[in-house]
């Protein structure tokens, strides 16, 4: 008879663990001095000290709102990724000189991927917006209402004209390597205001991109930080987010095989600190259990008054910008809406009929949301970010067999120069940074470049892009690897 009284952990034995009871423990113990000198235990994982002052091996709950080391101007961060390209030429940087050569040839020293023919002027119409009297396209024209909260910038640039590549340095620093996505850096360092919902929601309607979910990847990071994936071509929450709902179990029951799991799980983790993929999980599974109830209300537009909805107007793009509108207020910290993934802004053919289609489905439900954000007084402390992953060229793409469909009506792609945007989160409105140069080639004045732009992310979220860094194999990675500037003059 025991004259103990029973333990859990004494139910469920590793090998290991057989060994070290029955033969007293003295092979393990010797074992494990052989590989601490050879240098082969692996010790608790480390964060970067700056970033969050705690690594998962040290911290209870890896997504508790942090302080950055720095002031911030931002608290939260919406990236607007236009999938495939948008012409910057046809968008947020006019070109009169290019209207003028329309039709004609162009020096044959210009940068292009392929070979083009003679220069495209813009079927669109400009005109000036707002007090700063900005130029923005007629595609544009609701967004352009709030222009004077948007800092332009038309000098950026990229390292290669190709889709997969351009993604993955647009999104994660690195174009070739897996590397952890900017979302994945800002739930790192900051951690989220809610618990109850993923703190890193991507919202991409009609499946994946290009590269897939690449695009939103924690890579080295502990997976908890890496994007929680959405479908919002359906509004039906149980559509929108995969197992949502548990209909076999009551939420009672649901508690107890959870609270059964995380007791196990902590008792696991006790004995082998610093495990971040165990860690992750166990805060995995909480997570979804808790999102069960809020996640249906965050996501409920029927809450909405019939103005505001009205105001966003109809379509997928309004849908998800409504709804993102209501989680910022509820504390997500990070979310990423993708347009153009059905239809992409990849026209190189038929730019003016693609072009038109593709901002008709969005620029009305962003200008509603900045509107909005900035009547609730969430704009100033809400970095909004709009671009794609590269711009296309001011010439037209000559027809090539399996490019395009024959025809001389659209853009290839150009890494060399195009246009993005900011808004909110101390960025000063109603300003342009940078130029192209005349036709809209290439970057020719403040040029910015993509390890540039992250690093100003970085510094109006309160972080010193060169200090935040995570150890990872023996070395520190930080998002801009060894790049980057701070683009100090868009800053208010």
């Amino acid at each position: 008879m025991s004259h103990h009284p029973s333990r859990l952990e004494d139910v469920v034995l590793t090998r290991r663990e057989l060994l070290c009871r029955s033969g007293m423990g003295m092979g393990a113990l010797a074992l494990g001095g052989l590989l601490s000198e050879a240098g082969l235990l692996s010790g608790p994982a480390r964060g970067g000290d700056v970033a969050a002052g705690t690594g998962l091996g040290r911290s209870v709950n890896p997504l508790v709102p942090k302080a950055p080391p720095l002031p911030a101007r931002a608290k939260r961060v919406v990236h607007l990724f236009m999938n495939g390209g948008p012409s910057h030429v046809d968008t947020f940087d006019p070109k009169p000189m290019l209207t003028r050569h329309h039709g004609k040839p162009v020096p044959a020293n210009l940068p292009t991927e392929r070979k083009t023919g003679a220069a495209l002027g813009s079927p669109f119409r400009f005109q000036k917006y707002g007090q700063s009297g900005i130029e923005v396209s007629e595609l544009f024209a609701h967004t352009a209402e709030m222009i004077d909260e948007i800092c332009v910038i038309r000098s950026m640039h990229a390292d290669v004209p190709n889709h997969e590549p351009s993604l993955m340095l647009m999104n994660c620093g690195e174009a070739r390597q897996a590397r952890p996505c900017l979302g994945s850096w800002v739930l790192y360092g900051l951690g989220t205001e809610n618990q109850n919902l993923p703190g890193f929601l991507v919202m991409c309607p009609g499946g994946f991109p290009i590269a897939e979910s690449q695009n939103w990847q924690a890579a080295f990071l502990p997976g908890i930080y890496q994007g929680t994936y959405l479908d919002t071509r359906h509004s039906d929450l149980e559509k929108l987010i995969a197992h949502i709902q548990n209909h076999a179990v009551g939420p009672k029951a649901q508690r107890a095989q959870l609270d059964l799991l995380a007791e196990l799980n902590r008792r696991h983790l006790e004995r082998r600190r610093g495990e971040a993929e165990l860690e992750a999980r166990i805060q995995s599974f909480e997570l979804a259990y808790r999102m069960q109830s809020e996640a249906a209300e965050a996501f409920d537009l029927s809450q909405e008054p019939e103005s505001i909805r009205a105001m966003y107007g109809p379509g997928v793009h309004a849908r998800q910008l409504l709804a993102t509108r209501r989680l910022l207020e509820r504390g997500v910290r990070f979310v990423q809406l993708w347009h153009g993934d059905g239809q992409p802004w990849d026209n190189h053919d038929d730019l003016e009929t693609g072009h038109r289609a593709l901002a008709r489905q969005c620029d009305r439900p962003i200008g509603a949301f900045l509107k909005d954000l900035k009547q609730r007084g969430l704009l100033e402390e809400t970095l909004v970010i709009w671009g794609g992953e590269f711009g296309r060229t001011p010439t037209v793409e000559l027809p090539t067999p399996g490019s395009n469909q024959g025809k001389m009506n659209g853009r290839d792609h150009n890494h060399y120069g195009f246009s993005m945007w900011l808004a909110g989160g101390g960025v000063k409105g109603g300003s342009v940074h940078g130029a192209t140069d005349e036709l809209g080639f290439q970057a020719v004045e403040k040029k910015v470049h993509v390890h540039d732009l992250h690093a100003t992310i970085l510094r109006l979220l309160g972080f010193d892009h060169e200090r935040f860094t995570y150890r990872y194999a023996g070395r520190d990675f930080r998002l801009t690897d060894v790049h980057g500037k701070v683009v100090e003059e868009i800053i208010a």
